[in-house]
């Protein structure tokens, strides 16, 4: 051969062999890229929270000498408050330390002071006096802008009610005011306490009536009592004592406190410090002197009769002093404890996660959190106010919350659950991913029970016992089934098949057992007839001509028999029996529909690649076989099948990774419930599912949108974990076949 003509074929080998090369890196690289690229937007729930010290400043020396009794900040960080014994709220410029404004809760007379406040939420606070009087005071701030569009706060202090409680001085006081009226709680004495209640109502013509209700709980526990508090608007009263023992009583009818739980919360009699509701007002964070910060919450009794006794749900973190204070967020379930030696913990309640510890020089004397939950301010000696920024974006998630059961509140036990949104302001949000990754695990393995079989049979026939002309029609049909578009068959099958199965179901069952009953019966009157030269025809490739019909007037039989059967077994009513005598629930779209929509998805690609296989399968070996006095069958099962198996093991999982991580299907055919359940009645939420519904509602960059991108990562190595094991697997069956 002509020397040039050779180079340029080494010449165009050579490109060939570097234009493969360079596709393939391509290839590795391009998917690289893409799990560095959702890993990214993943990665940012597992970092740490940070906190720093952004400003320090001393209050003006007119306020060093007055008690200080609370303070706050503006959302923005940038003003400080502080509430004195005055009853003034002085607010302090951040940068410079400077008095911006004065605001009097009440109008100052001769000896008029305050006792004590209580901080209801971030901006409210309840201010008792010593004249026996309460007042309770909301901050409000408002922006506006200069003409050079600078921001500029204005400061305002609104009261909200005021309220005669009574001469006799308490020990400790809280109070709550809702639509109804007004909720006080007096400690008297080491175990009295006074509940006093304004209620308003208002009746058709617009007429506000008003009545006052008065009880007296006198020893509610031989121990004293040592910290008190009220939920949201007044209705339940919380109690805890110098023991570790837990009260709560029920304030919904004026006058008439019903007690509902009286507990020995800690078994080493450790007393109660404090006492705080989260946001929601169902869980109580208790504070004691051990240092160690719990969450109760109610719960349903063992006897079901409705009533809840409150649990012990999450333990915190543990202060080395005992916990002097608990400030929850008004924005999610943090809660900062404050213990007395000056250190501030935050955690995450629902999580059990330890966010922050804050230690500085100074011990802490009271501190409270921001509004938008990004920084804490913090009262020290003389004086001095520390503010930190806290970077913390998403403290609800850790690898238990995601992976493992929650006790969420209002819920009888531990579970897992994916609920990412809800109506309610107060809502926790719960991303938990195992009922995902079994949604996908289950709808992977109906889908499989139904194709593989199908697939692999079909196969089998198609290439070895049907005829060329059968194979030339039925492996194209086949092919095209793989062509139609996933959003055509989840429609059928959610809009068609899945009406059409509920409507049909006894048929369906009884469908299992008549088909098998028809081919067996077609096998014994088979055999008389073999020897005539039609039925040798049939048997030579084309026993699908008897068989398809046979197939339909066994399903037409089953499906006409149906109200039969479902009278005789069921009583008439399938759904209504299953129901009450298994407990369960059909769901239209349930297991059965995903299995026959994702099935026939996946036969094709299962069908294709094993039909190759096993053709591609010497024709000397079968040869071989069916001289040495094998049968058809018999050939197929010892020769055919193991030569073809890499191949075929290739198909299966091919047609695995393409169930698992299907979408369209499984979103308009399942129902998209995440639950937990192998039930074949129930249906189920995959995460490719989840990703498609919960994506176009997430922010960018929230906690819901970062969870979805991790359930992309887990999609992805869930697939490649699949392929790199099935490429392992058809190498060794490979070798251990030889050439074949």
């Amino acid at each position: 051969m002509d020397k040039k003509v050779l180079r340029k074929i080494k010449r165009n080998d050579s490109l060939a062999a570097l234009g493969i090369r360079a596709g393939g890196v391509l290839v590795i690289a391009s998917v690289i890229l893409i799990l560095l690229l959702i890993g990214k937007e993943a990665l940012p729930l597992f970092y740490a929270p940070q906190a720093e010290l952004s400003k320090r400043f001393a209050l003006p020396d007119e306020l060093v000498d007055k008690e200080i009794f609370a303070l706050g900040v503006d959302e923005y960080r940038e003003i400080v408050y502080v509430v004195d014994e005055l009853g003034q709220f002085t607010f302090v410029n951040v940068e410079n330390g400077l008095i911006l404004k004065r605001l009097q809760a009440e109008s100052v007379e001769d000896g008029l002071r305050v006792t004590a406040v209580e901080r209801i939420d971030t901006r409210t606070y309840a201010l008792s006096w010593n004249d026996g009087h309460l007042s309770m005071d909301q901050v409000a701030f408002s922006i506006d802008y200069d003409a050079h569009g600078k921001r500029v706060m204005h400061m305002a202090l609104h009261q909200l009610g005021r309220f005669e409680a009574g001469q006799q001085t308490a020990q400790r006081l809280v109070a709550r005011q809702s639509d109804h009226g007004v909720t006080l709680v007096r400690q008297l004495g080491s175990s009295d306490l006074e509940i006093i209640q304004q209620v308003e109502e208002e009746d058709l013509f617009g007429n506000v009536q008003s009545s006052r209700e008065v009880s007296v709980l006198e020893g509610v526990h031989p121990d004293p009592v040592t910290a008190i508090t009220l939920n949201g608007d007044g209705s339940m009263l919380y109690a805890g004592t110098s023991h570790g023992a837990l009260l709560r009583w029920d304030l919904s009818t004026p006058g008439e406190p019903l007690l509902l739980d009286k507990l020995q919360a800690f078994r080493d009699r450790r007393a109660v410090t404090s006492l705080a509701l989260m946001l929601g007002q169902i869980s109580l964070a208790v504070g004691d002197d051990g240092g160690l910060v719990t969450v109760w919450f109610p719960t349903p009794t063992e006897e079901g009769d409705g009533h809840k006794r409150l649990q012990l749900i999450h333990t915190l973190s543990r202060h080395d002093t005992p916990v002097a204070a608990l400030v929850p967020s008004l924005r999610n379930r943090t809660l900062v404890s404050l213990g007395r030696g000056g250190v501030v913990h935050l955690d995450y309640s629902t999580s059990e996660r330890h966010l922050l510890t804050l230690v500085d020089n100074d011990p802490v004397l009271m501190c409270d959190i921001s509004q938008r939950g990004d920084g804490l301010v913090a009262l020290q000696p003389n004086g001095q106010v520390a503010l930190w920024s806290i970077d913390n974006p998403h403290p609800e998630i850790s690898f238990s919350s995601l992976f493992s059961k929650v006790w969420y509140e209002s819920y009888s036990k531990p579970e897992w659950v994916w609920q990412s949104s809800s109506a309610s302001d107060d809502f926790e949000a719960k991303m938990s991913l195992t009922p995902l990754i079994y949604g996908t695990l289950k709808g992977t393995f109906y889908a499989m029970i139904f194709a593989v079989p199908l697939a692999l049979l079909g196969a089998v026939y198609t290439s070895q016992f049907g005829s060329k002309r059968l194979r030339e029609l039925i492996k194209p049909s086949v092919e095209i089934m793989a062509a139609v578009p996933s959003v055509i068959i989840g429609f059928l099958a959610a809009l068609w098949f899945a009406p059409l199965l509920e409507t049909h179901f006894p048929g369906f069952v009884l469908s299992l057992l008549i088909v098998p009953l028809v081919f067996l019966l077609l096998l014994i009157l088979w055999q008389p007839m073999r020897d005539r030269p039609w039925a040798k025809y049939v048997e030579s490739g084309h026993e699908f001509i008897v068989m398809a019909p046979l197939l339909v007037l066994a399903v037409a039989i089953a499906v006409q028999l149906g109200p039969w059967f479902e009278q005789l077994l069921f009583d008439g009513n399938f759904k209504l029996w299953l129901f009450s005598e298994a407990g369960m629930r059909y769901d239209s779209r349930n297991s059965i529909v995903i299995s026959f929509a994702l099935g026939f998805a996946v036969i094709p690609i299962i069908f294709t690649i094993t039909e190759d296989a096993l053709s591609n399968v010497p024709q000397s070996l079968k040869a071989a076989s069916l001289a040495l006095g094998a049968s058809r069958w018999q050939t197929v099962w010892r020769v055919v099948l193991p030569s073809a198996s890499p191949g075929i093991f290739a198909a299966v999982m091919i047609g695995l990774g393409r169930a698992v991580g299907e979408t369209m299907i499984v979103l308009m055919a399942t129902g998209n419930t995440p639950i937990m359940d192998l039930s074949i009645f129930n249906g189920m939420r995959p995460l490719s599912a989840n990703i498609a519904v919960e994506i176009p509602e997430a922010p960018h960059g929230d906690t819901l949108y970062r969870v979805l991108f991790l359930s992309a990562v887990l999609l992805f190595i869930l697939t490649f974990v699949l392929n790199t094991v099935a490429e392992v697997v058809r190498h060794r069956l490979r070798r251990k076949y030889g050439r074949f």
